[in-house]
């Protein structure tokens, strides 16, 4: 399967050095796309992005239909759904039974305390339902992340664009409490989604 590349030159001009404002890891994110990318280096970029999807620190609350955030990663020992029958319901914001910002409320502040619930100034939430990751492979997610119908109609430049704006996803590279960060920084990430998508959006799988 094959994907266009975006190079038009209204894109190079307009996009290639947007600057993201600073969020609340304190993060400048650039988008700036390389002019080329082998299919190769897409495919490199492509496995550090699913090292940093597949982490406890972003997996853990993309769990598709299920409304049910996970517990997974060295702090807790061993996977497990999360405590106190934690439910995010088809909002995917707890409103139907125990609102996610209760205890995850609205916060500037750092996330130090090591039993603290993590909080951003943003409202916590699940990931939509087709953002299905949690224990799924590299070409199950690479797929998904490339597909309009499953990605929030996102070509490569949007999806850098959301990691830039969220707070969540920031907070994934400075969750405080001791907690194990996401691989690499959130600059980096950005720059190997952009890499992987000027590439084609490459996924091992392909013919």
């Amino acid at each position: 399967m094959r994907f266009p590349v975006i190079t038009s030159l209204a894109l190079a001009l307009g996009l290639a050095t947007h600057a993201v404002a600073e969020g609340e890891s304190g993060a400048h994110v650039t988008i700036d796309p390389p002019a080329t990318v082998s299919r190769a280096d897409g495919l490199a970029a492509w496995d550090r992005v699913y090292e940093v999807a597949s982490h406890p620190r972003c997996s853990n609350c993309h769990t598709g239909a299920s409304d049910r955030p996970m517990w997974s990663g060295p702090s807790y020992g061993k996977t497990r759904v999360h405590g106190m029958n934690i439910r995010a319901g088809e909002s995917r914001i707890g409103a139907e039974f125990l609102l996610c910002s209760t205890c995850h409320a609205y916060n500037q502040g750092a996330n130090d305390g090591p039993h603290m619930a993590p909080q951003v100034a943003t409202n916590w939430q699940l990931a939509p339902v087709e953002a299905d990751w949690f224990g799924k492979s590299s070409d199950e997610i690479c797929a998904q992340l490339r597909d309009p119908s499953l990605n929030g109609d996102r070509d490569y430049l949007a999806l850098a664009s959301h990691l830039d704006h969220d707070l969540i996803l920031h907070w994934a590279w400075s969750p405080g409490g001791g907690r194990e960060p996401a691989p690499y920084s959130l600059q980096e990430h950005v720059d190997d989604i952009l890499a992987w998508g000027v590439a084609g959006y490459p996924c091992h799988s392909d013919n």
